[in-house]
């Protein structure tokens, strides 16, 4: 299969789209529901995910730079693979639940508000990144896949870390 065929390219780009338009819809969709209360273990989750998807990309980097392959390819996988679990269980979340306003004031609140729109700008930008990514590796094309890869790992890595902090931040208002 190539991956860098035009059907696999319309693909990238419509779910580089459809994800964030998605995840936008089911966050302003108000909830005339009740929940039970494991789904409020959810955001805990998703932090714990992120952090794991940090520690795995760092993992990956070094498995590169040691030129051990096919160790980074199934540590990058397996990155993927939690940052799927935890966009599906973001989006359950916030389809399920009103979001929760951070209760901090003053300088704290400027800061929560920093992390929290780079997070979520550099978050929206990072999909199509490492769907590219991705793709260039499975099509073996190492240079391109290189070349994409140093704007992608920084970006990836900072988005799941950010995703931490929100969370740490937040978790006492939930």
């Amino acid at each position: 299969m190539d991956l860098s065929s035009p059907a696999s390219k319309k693909l990238i780009i419509a779910l580089s789209v459809v994800v964030p338009v998605l995840v936008i819809i089911l966050y302003l969709l108000p909830k005339n529901f009740t929940v039970g209360e494991e789904v409020y273990y959810l955001p805990m989750l998703n932090a714990f995910l992120n952090g794991t998807t940090s520690i795995l990309l760092v993992a990956g980097f070094i498995a590169i730079k040691n030129g051990k392959k096919e160790t980074h390819k199934r540590i990058m996988l397996s990155a993927l693979v939690l940052s799927v679990l935890f966009l599906l269980s973001y989006v359950a979340y916030h389809a399920l639940t009103e979001s929760t306003p951070f209760g901090g004031e003053g300088m704290i609140k400027v800061i929560y508000l920093v992390i929290l729109l780079t997070h979520i700008a550099l978050a929206i930008a990072i999909v199509p990144l490492v769907l590219i990514s991705f793709s260039r590796a499975l099509s073996k094309k190492f240079d391109k896949h290189k070349k994409i890869a140093r704007i992608t790992l920084p970006l990836w890595l900072y988005v799941t870390v950010t995703g931490v902090i929100v969370y740490l931040m937040i978790s006492p208002y939930y």
